[in-house]
């Protein structure tokens, strides 16, 4: 036992009524230990579900007021739709008994099990409904609700968990062919930032870009969102939620958390740095877009090596992220492809380059060959299933249903057409019913 949680267990049995610790009144230590894993791993997953709140102020400030709406009910359904969807089909796939070490065959819609086996669920649906949410923000303004929220069901219910399965599969029995080869993933650099990265990068290819975004000669166009202080407030509170992102997923009150912890906070502090030399380098003002991002980079790059990685390499990690954060956008619309939060840099890339960081920069056995190639192999497996899968569900969804809104409805924006509700009312009713709306698709 950890002698953290053994000092806890003898405290509290020592706060007894005169300080006896009476042999049958004494706690039981494992019981003890039990409870602070658990009380631990429910204020992790919290502030991960907390995410989501950060997720949709930052994908909603950066959308136009016409979408602010929409965005956000993108983020909410996310969580509903999306917790429902991995309790019954999901949480089976990636963490039921794996023989075969490709997929869960059992634990689907759970109802029975022991106190632990309800804490572990909750937490891993908050880190799937963060998955599934990354795709939003890339795909906003253009993409019609209902086959949205299709894809989203698709990707916490079958997408995510199966990879999740090969690097993170054997908690029921079993375990998954990336985990057994040693692959490292603490948090999920890969299995959820670059999952949902390569999911919105196959969802931007298969709607196309905004109406507007490039010119007839493909020269790219900014259009920028309609409230830069909900994207820092967005990104602050994704901040917060990530030191339970990471921190929880040892799912013991142990002192390792202290430094899992520490790692994220500068690997944030780090991209955000770097975001910012890098625009003086180039001769452009510093946007706090870019700086945001930049400390998101950080943070999901950092992800997957923050428990196996000494202080100073964290920085670096978090460096090398926030330049990533500045190119990957830059690469993104050479291509004609149009993110409006930058999803596919932040989470795609950034999420690829902190897991081969994390084998670069284990502490005490740096460089290591084997290591680095058993995690380009995870990064490659990575790619290769969420961006494959997503490209042929959202083939499949947009032949069936269509997923791209109409030009006139992209034109007054999704809150109304979609939800019938205006974000503004009192700024944009003229701008909505302009009947001399037209389609100025380039």
């Amino acid at each position: 036992m950890h002698p953290f949680a053994l000092r806890c267990a003898v405290i509290t049995a020592m706060a007894l009524p005169g300080g006896a610790l009476a042999a049958e009144t004494a706690p039981d230590i494992t019981e003890v230990v039990l409870n602070l894993n658990t009380v631990w791993l429910m204020v992790a997953a919290a502030l991960v579900f907390l995410m989501q709140a950060g997720f949709a102020l930052l994908e909603g400030g950066m959308a136009r007021s016409k979408n602010a709406v929409n965005v956000i009910m993108k983020n909410n359904m996310d969580v509903c739709v999306g917790g429902l969807i991995f309790w019954v089909l999901g949480f089976g796939l990636m963490f039921g008994a794996n023989p075969s070490g490709w997929f869960g065959t059992d634990w689907f819609m759970p109802s029975t099990g022991e106190a632990w086996d309800w804490s572990f669920i909750l937490f891993q649906m908050m880190f799937a409904a963060t998955a599934c949410t990354i795709a939003s923000g890339a795909m906003a303004e253009r993409v019609r609700y209902n086959t949205y929220l299709i894809g989203a069901c698709l990707i916490t219910g079958v997408i995510y968990p199966v990879f999740g399965a090969w690097a993170w599969g054997g908690y029921a029995d079993g375990t998954g062919w990336l985990k057994a080869m040693g692959f490292i993933d603490f948090a999920g650099s890969t299995v959820v930032h670059s999952i949902g990265g390569w999911c919105a990068l196959a969802g931007i290819i298969v709607l196309g870009p905004r109406l507007g975004r490039f010119g007839k000669k493909g020269e790219s166009r900014q259009i920028p969102g309609h409230n830069l202080g909900l994207v820092a407030l967005g990104g602050f509170i994704l901040w917060f939620g990530w030191f339970g992102f990471n921190g929880g997923s040892t799912t013991t009150g142990d002192a390792s958390i202290g430094k899992i912890i520490l790692n994220t906070h500068l690997a944030a502090c780090a991209g955000a740095v770097a975001s910012a030399l890098f625009s003086w380098s180039i001769g452009k003002p510093v946007l706090l877009t870019n700086t945001v991002n930049g400390s998101l980079g950080g943070l999901v790059g950092i992800t997957a090596g923050c428990a196996t990685m000494d202080p100073q390499f964290a920085v670096l990690t978090g460096l090398i992220a926030g330049v990533i954060t500045m190119v990957g956008p830059m690469l993104i619309s050479s291509a004609g492809l149009d993110d409006v939060v930058d999803a596919v840099s932040v989470h795609g890339f950034c999420g690829a380059w902190g897991t081969l960081a994390a084998g670069l920069f284990f502490a005490g056995d740096l460089f290591d060959s084997t290591r680095i190639m058993v995690q380009t192999i995870g990064i490659a497996a990575g790619l290769i299933w969420g961006f494959g899968t997503a490209l042929v569900m959202y083939l499949v969804i947009d032949l069936l249903f269509g997923m791209r809104a109409s030009p006139l409805h992209e034109q007054r924006g999704l809150d109304f057409t979609e939800h019938a509700e205006i974000g503004y009312p009192e700024f944009q009713q003229n701008k909505i019913f302009n009947p001399d709306a037209v389609d100025t698709r380039s």
